[in-house]
């Protein structure tokens, strides 16, 4: 069981939206025989409240697993678990199983400073430093001591997040100067800059405009190439679009199905499932 040290709540809204394509180009999934990270019996408190409620999930590698539901079902709890976010939260109680690549995410002996440096994190919100675009993407590198060829580890993050070409001619210019597209962007560089094995997204286009969130879909494609990608997403199209699997949480913290993207929005075994991706409620 882990204390933890401030309170946060999943308090984002969900638009009743109703999917009517839920196909996409992402390849066909299989068994999960290596996950990157499982949890088995993972519960969550905040003092009384439980957030999490005996949730197992596998999570494949090079993989983009989407987490839907409804506000307050425990996406973003389940994300920050990964990362040990919750570490921070008051009064937070974790129990269960959850392990990252066979290892004990919340044994005696991990670092979590070091592990968030495998795991990384975009925020639904773009956060980028008071810095110049370079010394954002830099920053974590040479928090790292990762300064040979710095520039180019720079311009490869850049342009592995596709906003290399919209901002090679102002990388000493003020971050704060992007527009929002262009800053979770940047987000997204500075993430991967340091190579991570898995990249947490809570939400990470639901501030942006259509054509920003375009950009940032694709870019979770190819991303997952490399990378295994997790994110939360209130956007069902979003999760039918980009996501090779997805995870439904509804009310009480509670995983309810978990399968290849098209089952669950095709042909859930569900009943509260098949209303939910419907926008029947949510």
């Amino acid at each position: 069981m882990i204390n933890a040290m401030s309170q946060l709540n999943d308090t984002d809204e969900t638009p009743a939206v109703e999917v009517t394509d839920a196909t996409n180009d992402r390849h066909t999934t299989g068994p999960i025989d290596d996950p990157v990270v499982a949890a088995e019996d993972l519960s969550v408190h905040y003092g009384d409240e439980q957030a999490l409620q005996d949730v197992d999930l596998a999570i494949p590698e090079r993989e983009v697993t989407a987490i839907i539901g409804p506000s307050g079902c425990g996406k973003s709890t389940f994300l920050r678990c990964i990362n040990r976010m919750n570490d921070l939260i008051e009064n937070a109680t974790v129990e269960g199983s959850l392990r990252f690549e066979g290892t004990d995410l919340y044994g005696p002996d991990v670092d979590a400073v070091a592990l968030r440096r495998r795991i990384g994190m975009v925020f639904q919100h773009p956060n980028p430093f008071p810095k110049s675009v370079h010394d954002n993407v830099a920053y974590g590198l040479r928090i790292q001591s990762k300064t040979d060829d710095l520039d180019a580890r720079v311009e490869q993050a850049l342009k592995r997040a596709a906003l290399w070409d919209e901002v090679k001619d102002s990388l000493h210019e003020s971050a704060l100067d992007l527009s929002g597209g262009q800053q979770q962007r940047l987000c997204i560089a500075r993430a991967i800059a340091v190579d991570p094995d898995v990249l947490l997204m809570d939400e990470p286009a639901s501030a942006l405009d259509p054509i920003a969130t375009s950009k940032i879909e694709d870019l979770i494609e190819e991303l997952a190439e490399d990378y295994t990608v997790v994110i939360v997403t209130h956007n069902m199209q979003q999760a039918a679009r980009i996501s090779d699997r997805t995870a439904v949480f509804l009310t009480g913290g509670k995983l309810v199905e978990y399968d290849d993207t098209q089952t669950i929005f095709e042909n859930p075994e569900h009943q509260r499932v098949e209303e939910y991706v419907t926008g029947k409620f949510g």
